[in-house]
């Protein structure tokens, strides 16, 4: 393995700061890329050294591999860090990174290819012995003979999902058979517009059911260890928006049940570096199954973190540059304390169904204090451009048992203001009172079961 002194972050925003301050914690040399639009972002100032990689739009910067790939030469780094998002589970990029003679800082093309093949996932879930919900083959666009008959056999309703989606996209609820057909072609276009594949398959769909996923971290021999579970139930349009953990779902049986399965897989892929394994909990027989794998560090890894002081990025790098320190971290020594919230302020608009609201901010005030971490990639005065993802902060706290917590939180978002922009603050705090929420009643149907308490 070569030799690891520096490294290029190949993305941008909070995560991109995240993973330089990790990195600069460890010793290491950084390098950032930006594009047109990040020219004067946070992450850029944090860098040793920086990178124009093109034009402020994804497809000309940070999608564009070439571009990337030349910025590590010219700038001398060893190893390259994907971060979550962009090309972070693209195994060709990963593939380019290899063969161009830099470090990839996360698991083998192999296992992101397999894990972002959903069909293939589900396979080797099974495999596994990971319990997976019914489901069909894929069906390709234009290629829908068997439809009808596949969604017989799954039952409704069911989901559409994109083969290889992720982060929520590409996936769309089916209540009756009138609806399949054009369901199915709507999200084929989708998911070709999003991932350059346009195949699905359908999936049974849990009606009362939680998101919950397990953290697991392997070391590339077959040895893996989990890092507990957090519960990602709290979602607009499939994607998460709070994050906690411990679950409030979870029985003690179910949760050693489920970091079973997840640390059987990790070992059967001979799995290396953070991933996150996804499940959905159906909330009526306690029964849960397998959803997807995510081989990348997720956006509320901080959670885990909080809860057991470790650091999964500083992990991720320490792994990448050799460093072999498997035998120490056995399953026994993993223990974590309390319980830890995280929210993702967003400059968007809950009540225009969460639409993005991009702009200037004008002051930005975010909270601080004993159990309160904040992870950004902003500051006042930025501009939060249409061109990326609308998240402005994360907010994360600790504290000694779940009221606690929420209280924390609570106080948190009292004292984050956000001004020259629309953001779901106010929101997340009424989800924060919300007697449901307080009571672990937190399915995925809470925010549209909930629209007119949340929403004001």
């Amino acid at each position: 393995m070569r030799r690891v002194a520096s490294v290029l972050v190949a993305n941008r925003g909070e995560i991109a700061c995240r993973v330089l301050r990790s990195a600069k914690a460890l010793g290491l040399r950084t390098v950032a890329v930006y594009s047109e639009a990040d020219a004067g972002a946070a992450h850029v100032a944090l860098a040793d050294k920086a990178v124009a990689i093109g034009g402020p739009k994804p497809v000309d910067s940070y999608l564009r591999i070439p571009a990337i790939l030349h910025a590590a030469r010219d700038a001398g780094a060893d190893a390259v860090h994907p971060g979550y998002g962009f090309l972070a589970e693209n195994e060709g990029f990963a593939r380019a990174v290899e063969d161009a003679g830099l470090v990839w800082v996360g698991p083998t093309p192999q296992s992101i290819e397999d894990m972002g093949d959903k069909e293939r996932a589900r396979l080797l879930a099974k495999a596994a012995g990971v319990p997976v919900l019914p489901g069909s083959g894929r069906f390709a666009p234009g290629e829908l003979d068997g439809l009808e008959e596949a969604a017989h056999e799954v039952g409704f309703p069911l989901l559409v999902k994109a083969s290889a989606g992720g982060g929520g996209i590409g996936m769309r609820l089916v209540e009756r058979m009138d609806d399949l057909r054009k369901t199915v072609e709507a999200t084929q276009g989708l998911a070709a517009r999003s991932f350059g594949d346009g195949a699905v398959f359908l999936e049974r769909y849990v009606r009362h059911a939680r998101h919950v996923e397990m953290q697991v971290f392997g070391f590339g021999d077959g040895h893996a260890v989990h890092c507990f579970e957090r519960e990602c139930s709290i979602q607009r349009r499939f994607q998460k928006i709070i994050e906690e953990s411990p679950s409030p779902g979870l029985t003690p049986e179910a949760r050693a049940a489920m970091a079973h399965a997840a640390v059987a897989l990790a070992h059967q892929e001979r799995y290396r570096g953070a991933g996150t394994i996804e499940f959905v909990l159906d909330d009526d027989t306690g029964a849960f199954y397998f959803l997807e794998m995510n081989t990348r560090i997720q956006v509320e890894h901080p959670v885990t973190e909080m809860l057991t002081g470790l650091d999964l990025v500083g992990m991720q790098l320490r792994l990448a540059m050799g460093e072999h320190f498997g035998a120490q971290m056995t399953q026994d020594r993993i223990q974590r304390h309390g319980h830890a919230i995280e929210v993702r302020i967003c400059a968007e608009n809950p009540a225009k169904m969460f639409l993005p609201s991009p702009g200037r901010i004008t002051r930005l005030v975010l909270p601080e204090g004993e159990g309160v971490r904040v992870d950004t990639g902003v500051r006042e005065g930025d501009t939060v451009t249409p061109h990326y993802d609308s998240m402005i902060a994360k907010v994360i706290v600790h504290g000694p048992t779940r009221d606690a917590a929420i209280a924390r939180m609570g106080a948190a978002l009292e004292g984050s203001v956000v001004e020259g922009i629309t953001t779901n603050i106010a929101f997340l705090r009424r989800v924060m009172n919300h007697e449901a929420f307080r009571f672990g009643r937190t399915l995925t149907s809470f925010v549209d079961v909930h629209r007119a308490d949340l929403i004001g």
